[in-house]
């Protein structure tokens, strides 16, 4: 058994986004075989009840408030700028969490640290250093769950910006974190990802032979998710996810204004639901249309899943694999997503979902699963059984094992 402290950026309960459905699984597989220290940023809206439910799967829990405001966004901009660092992960870098892994590795000896996310990394890399100074011949390995290459985010985010300042802000940045990131690959001493194609990114160098980065997909727990039950005549397309997060905020401008219009064309009874934490105000305005609502957070979706003929993945940038198509399979719901949408998903399009890459393409395929029931019964059935034939943490996150008696010796893991 080994003692693992886990670094999380986003408290890793309730499982409503995909960065806390990754971390929740890989953090209940370890704390299986292992004594787990969770340290993670909170938010104003996560609830005692959170922090209780994760005491209860590890040894100790410490919660640190991540503190945003408009200056201290500022300030990262101008210290991302002086340093040639990646504003997201400068804004990321808060004294009460620096003092709080200060403070653990000061009075505990661990075996492992394990960053989830990139902007976590930083924080890995001060815990080895104080353990390195508490303890100069002892070296503890570092684990990084990057989830994705981040900077392939913002160069496709770059792709579809056509105001020339914000165009340049994200050619920046994301050069700024392919450097960070590169470094981040080279140092640590195992990094995994959730899709192939981000850790062959990494693996361009002598790090694709040294065999310290792997690829382990998201995983879920389709027991505990029953199928919707769905309704004879559905009539709503179905956005969930995220709603402060920049590509999910293109997808659902994209889909209003170039495809749902032609959905309309064919299928005037058709709503457009848009559901998600703190959409911003273009898309809070596509409520202005009849045809479109937007919810906002919506704590039990299941009612308007019921009525859902498509759930949408319209994605035009993006990393790692969406969470969002796993649930949807877990639900029965089916999906029209993107190409991009779909990445790093094991997918068969017209048979565990529908995929479409142009406006015309998408509202076609969209008009199809309102129009045919049969397609939709098939397309949900057989969602669900490939989820959990397929993406079934407690099979899946063995890898994780391998990669921890890698690191400590062969018995560490068992």
């Amino acid at each position: 058994m080994a003692r693992i402290l886990y670094l999380t950026q986003v408290l890793p309960y309730p499982l409503d986004a995909g960065p806390k459905i990754r971390a929740y699984y890989t953090l209940r597989h370890l704390a299986r075989r292992h004594e787990v220290t969770l340290v993670s940023f909170v938010r104003p809206d996560d609830r005692p009840e959170a922090l209780t439910h994760l005491e209860s799967i590890c040894g100790e829990v410490q919660a640190v408030p991540m503190r945003r405001s408009r200056l201290r966004d500022v300030r990262a901009v101008l210290e991302a700028a002086v340093r040639r660092m990646p504003v997201v992960i400068v804004r990321d870098r808060i004294a009460e969490m620096q003092e709080a892994v200060r403070s653990l590795v000061g009075r505990q000896a661990y075996d492992v640290i394990h960053a989830d996310q990139t902007s976590m990394a930083q924080y890995a890399l001060l815990a080895r250093a104080e353990a390195q100074r508490s303890h100069p011949s002892q070296r503890v390995p570092i684990v990084l769950d990057a989830h994705n290459a981040l900077f392939r985010v913002f160069r496709q985010m770059q792709a579809q910006e056509s105001a020339p300042l914000r165009r340049l802000a994200l050619a920046r940045e994301a050069r700024a974190l392919e450097r960070y990131e590169r470094f981040l690959w080279a140092t640590f001493d195992h990094t995994a990802f959730v899709a192939d194609a981000d850790r062959l990114l990494a693996g361009r160098d002598a790090l694709a032979d040294d065999g310290r980065l792997s690829t382990i997909p998201i995983c879920i727990d389709a027991a505990d998710r029953a199928p919707v039950a769905l309704a004879a005549e559905p009539h709503l397309v179905t956005h969930l996810g995220t709603m402060f997060w920049p590509p999910n905020i293109d997808a659902v401008l994209w889909f209003a204004r170039d495809v749902f219009p032609r959905v309309l064309e064919r299928v005037p009874e058709a709503r457009f639901v848009v559901i998600g934490k703190r959409p911003p105000e273009a898309v809070q305005r596509l409520g202005q249309s009849p045809h479109i609502d937007v919810l906002g957070y919506v704590p039990d979706p299941t009612p308007y899943l019921e009525q859902t003929a498509a759930f949408l993945v319209p994605l035009r940038a993006g990393a790692g694999m969406r969470v969002k198509i796993l649930d949807a399979w877990c639900w029965g719901v089916p999906i029209v997503s993107t190409t991009l949408g779909a990445d790093g998903i094991e997918a068969h399009d017209g048979e565990d979902l529908l995929i479409a890459d142009d406006a015309a393409q998408y509202a076609a395929a969209v008009v199809r699963l309102l129009q045919e029931p049969d397609l939709r019964s098939r397309l949900g059935a057989r969602g669900r059984a490939w989820v959990s034939e397929r993406y079934d943490w407690q099979v899946t996150y063995a890898r994780w094992d391998e990669i921890y008696a890698g690191l400590l010796g062969d018995g560490a893991g068992a």
